[in-house]
């Protein structure tokens, strides 16, 4: 099984009163917590990829804790993965570290940065039955207004209509982004269909057209 997550930001104390209020007592706290959910869920043969920003600790702080994390790990990395060109942390705990990847995941196409791209390779192809075969996965926003900027262009392209070539009728531009954000998923890893399923409730609470 494969799974993704963003932004844990481990040893970030300053999360948990300020951006995210995330609202541990203490960033040993979060990463306790964070710990306990990841291997509830994730067994040693399955796959994570963290869209960035994994940790804001030290190097051997931050390699000792990735090793208590079920599964193997790959890392997009983000603009605070810092701590990777560190001499003492240990890179051996990533399979792979890249800064863009694009993986099939269940015959569809996943498309993996730790920034929202908003014209993503793919985004156009669907099945024969109309659903997608391309997702943008990102990270890097968290929920802040960033994130209401980037809903609000996926709500506007998802209402813009197009008439693709050989086709009859227009229809409604394909755009399917998704904010791995650990807090939208109660910093548990999840496959890429529980992450659908998380958006799509996300933008039902917000009043968008799926």
């Amino acid at each position: 099984m494969r799974y993704y997550i963003a932004d844990l930001h481990f040893f970030h104390e300053g999360l948990n009163d300020k951006m995210d209020c995330r609202g541990f007592s203490s960033a040993a706290e979060m990463n306790e917590y964070i710990l306990k959910r990841w291997n509830a869920k994730v067994r040693p043969g399955d796959d994570v990829v963290i869209l960035g920003d994994v940790s804001l600790g030290g190097a051997e702080q931050t390699s000792g804790l990735l090793k208590e994390l079920n599964g193997r790990l790959y890392l997009i990395e983000g603009n605070h993965d810092h701590v990777l060109r560190h001499r003492k942390f240990d890179a051996s705990v990533f399979q792979w570290v890249k800064p863009y990847e694009e993986l099939k995941d269940n015959k569809r196409k996943v498309v993996l940065c730790h920034y929202p791209v908003f014209c993503y390779n793919g985004q156009y192809r669907k099945g024969e039955d109309g659903t997608p075969l391309t997702y943008m996965l990102y990270g890097h926003v968290h929920d802040t207004r960033d994130e209401w900027l980037v809903d609000q262009f996926i709500h506007l392209t998802r209402q813009t209509m197009y008439q693709s070539r050989g086709a009859d009728q227009a229809e409604p531009i394909p755009c399917q982004m998704i904010n791995c954000f650990c807090m939208f998923s109660d910093y548990t890893p999840l496959a890429l269909d529980e992450w659908i399923a998380v958006d799509e409730q996300r933008r039902a609470r917000m009043g968008q057209k799926i």
